[in-house]
């Protein structure tokens, strides 16, 4: 079986009956606001996680270039002692 996404198998007829039951339960007032509220998440989503693909190829290109193949990583660096008090 393919992975298809769970709305592909709903129809013109179950998107109708899913739009009037939102309407109803949230009112003809609430139903833009929650549409805005939800385009908004979706913005920070994919906004998001674009960050986060940048930051890892960027880490992956800077591992290949500062250590040559083969060699073994670097250790961390070691965190500051603390002394006596």
């Amino acid at each position: 079986m393919t992975n298809l996404p769970p709305l592909a198998f709903l129809g013109t007829t179950e998107l109708i009956v899913i739009g009037v039951v939102i309407l109803v339960l949230f009112g003809a007032k609430k139903v833009p606001e929650l549409f805005k509220g939800l385009g908004t998440g979706i913005r920070e989503f994919k906004r998001a996680s674009r960050e986060v693909h940048e930051q890892l190829e960027q880490a992956v290109e800077t591992k290949s270039t500062t250590t040559p193949p083969g060699s073994p990583a670097p250790p961390p660096p070691a965190e500051p002692s603390q002394g006596p008090s």
